[in-house]
């Protein structure tokens, strides 16, 4: 699964307009790869709730980690963060929107990242950017008439050095 979210055709960057380096996939400062200090730190500066993890019984090196910001930017929003060795390997924010805070999200990431063919299956949509091993990805749904957007950050560096290390481990 990871490889086909990794490889997904598509390809731009998003939100923020720092002139420069849109090799950083990020969403209103969220980052795959960032270690849980920072995810933390963001957290805070949004006013969101603290960040609670637990670790995985099957490997110490996982952390599965919640949160819930309000932020007048991103609106109520649950934080899932999958972190190996405190790097959060995979992010997803997600919350049920309206319209005009989905087309702010949608917009943030066109300006940032350029345009992307969206895909559409079914009752979903999606837009995707890949850029040196990581991904973001913005999709969705109505429910009741009403959108749910989440947006997923992948590290896939992080990912591909746990595996390693797993590999490693298991021999």
């Amino acid at each position: 699964m990871l490889a086909a979210l990794l490889l997904w055709p598509g390809a731009a960057e998003g939100p923020d307009p720092i002139a420069g380096d849109t090799t950083t996939l990020q969403f209103f400062g969220f980052r795959a790869g960032a270690s849980l200090d920072e995810l933390s730190a963001r957290l805070a500066s949004l006013s969101g709730g603290r960040l609670r993890c637990k670790r995985a019984k099957l490997d110490p090196s996982v952390n599965e980690c919640r949160a819930v910001l309000q932020s007048p930017e991103l609106g109520r929003v649950d934080v899932w963060v999958s972190a190996i060795d405190s790097m959060a390997g995979v992010l997803t924010l997600s919350a049920p929107v309206d319209f005009n805070r989905l087309d702010l999200w949608r917009d943030e990431l066109l300006q940032r990242y350029g345009p992307v063919n969206p895909r559409v299956q079914g009752t979903q949509s999606m837009l995707q950017w890949v850029r040196r091993g990581r991904m973001l990805r913005l999709t969705w749904r109505l429910e009741g008439g009403q959108p749910t957007a989440s947006v997923s950050l992948v590290d896939g560096r992080v990912l591909d050095d746990w595996g390693r290390a797993r590999n490693r481990s298991a021999r």
